[in-house]
């Protein structure tokens, strides 16, 4: 598997990330972006990256915190333990806005084309980059076919960047994973995310993964699941072989 680390220029300055591709393939027509969870870019991201790039896709893993750069790393088992870590993790979750990331995947798209990535494109994102892989599918329905949000967070709050408040823009199919209990996800915030994808007539399935615990698909997360991460492939890359095409 071959890793470029790359510098993507954006609006706001310059942002770091990976573009991983098959080592067998010379060109990827098809290209997804995976959002990061909180912890930022590290192995374990792309490790992910890698296995997707190895069903024959161009994956880009951008540093959403690259305004902050630089910070970290972190170690997700212990970062909301320790209050030092706490405090800076937070710092950065609530300084990295929606909106910026939204016009940040303008960039992205662009960076994908420029390296030959001219299909559809699909998006994944984790915890807080679930919100923001459906906010980006709402934001750029011309490109981004497929969107995926596992474990993420306030994805039918009552904030004015809410993404199920774009539902009617979104063009993309969509799936949502769900930890069994989540607070940042409560039902109520379920069950108004369901009724904005079935009113704007968005392709989706939302599922509820009963027992795993929100971060349970990545693997240095403390609830790591390794059947429940499997699972989550398993859905994952179907929704991606149906829709890059």
């Amino acid at each position: 598997m071959a890793k470029q680390d790359i510098e993507i220029k954006t609006g706001d300055g310059v942002a770091k990330a990976g573009l991983f591709r098959s080592a067998t393939a010379s060109s990827s027509r098809a290209g997804i972006i995976l959002y990061m969870d909180a912890f930022g870019p590290r192995p374990a991201l792309d490790a992910m990256a890698e296995r997707l790039a190895g069903e024959g896709y161009a994956v880009l893993v951008p540093d959403l915190f690259y305004r902050k750069a630089p910070y970290g790393p972190f170690e997700p088992k212990t970062a909301f333990v320790v209050e030092e870590t706490k405090v800076a993790l937070t710092a950065l979750v609530h300084g990295t806005t929606q909106d910026m990331t939204i016009r940040d995947s303008r960039a992205f798209l662009d960076t994908l084309t420029a390296e030959g990535v001219t299909g559809p494109v699909g998006v994944v994102g984790y915890c807080m980059g679930g919100a923001r892989a459906l906010n980006a599918a709402a934001t750029y329905p011309d490109r981004i076919v497929a969107a995926a949000s596992f474990h993420g967070g306030n994805l039918a709050s009552d904030a004015a960047d809410s993404p199920h408040r774009k539902a009617a823009m979104i063009k993309a199919r969509v799936y949502v994973g769900t930890s069994g209990v989540d607070r940042s996800f409560p039902p109520e915030q379920s069950a108004r995310l369901v009724e904005a994808l079935r009113v704007a007539e968005v392709d989706h399935a939302i599922e509820n993964y009963t027992g795993m615990a929100h971060g349970w698909c990545v693997s240095d997360h403390s609830v790591f699941n390794a059947a429940g991460a499997e699972r989550h492939w398993k859905r994952l890359t179907t929704l991606f072989a149906e829709t890059l095409i």
